[in-house]
């Protein structure tokens, strides 16, 4: 069983080989997946909400690991799909695959999987940046979140093209 990726090999997300997992196959799909289950104001992808993940770790002076793998916390649903957090709390097999190619993708890139310490720094980040998106792109308050957003976070569309260009970029910043 397995997906074709954009450049065309054959995946198995259910058991991941790492030397499948491919940065340009990851920066394409989740430039073309919408976050929020495409129900905010205008399409906002993934890997938008990935790269502004990214930059708002090197606002708060967390290292290059920690910045590379907040580029990198949604990988996974390059080769899953976005499920969106209710229903996804309610999917035990779901979230057993995710995790266990989340953690190939980390493996793969940042040599280990982040520890739970890592984790809450990579989480606090998407979680404020979960709250910022909803007040800007829905517009809905998820609470106060938002407020420990460092970074400026533009939420003009973009091209799919540019996001994608962009997320190799900062990947190539942070890898090299």
């Amino acid at each position: 069983m397995y997906i074709t990726s954009s450049s065309g090999k054959h995946f198995d997300p259910i058991n991941p080989d790492k030397n499948l997992i491919d940065v340009a196959d990851i920066a394409h799909s989740l430039s073309l997946i919408c976050r929020a289950n495409g129900h905010f104001k205008h399409f906002y992808s993934v890997a938008s909400h990935s790269i502004a993940c990214s930059i708002e770790a090197e606002k708060r002076g967390f290292d290059k690991k920690i910045q590379l793998a907040c580029l990198l916390h949604d990988a996974s649903e390059a080769y899953l799909s976005d499920v969106t957090r209710p229903i996804k709390a309610l999917l035990d097999t779901y979230l057993k695959v995710e995790d266990k190619l989340q953690n190939t993708i980390w493996e793969k890139y940042l040599g280990k999987i982040p520890d739970e310490e890592d984790r809450k720094k990579i989480f606090g980040v998407d979680d404020d940046m979960l709250s910022l998106e909803f007040l800007n792109l829905m517009p809905e308050k998820l609470g106060d979140r938002y407020k420990n957003i460092l970074s400026d976070v533009n939420f003009e569309f973009e091209q799919m093209e540019l996001t994608e260009k962009r997320f190799i970029e900062r990947f190539n910043e942070l890898t090299h």
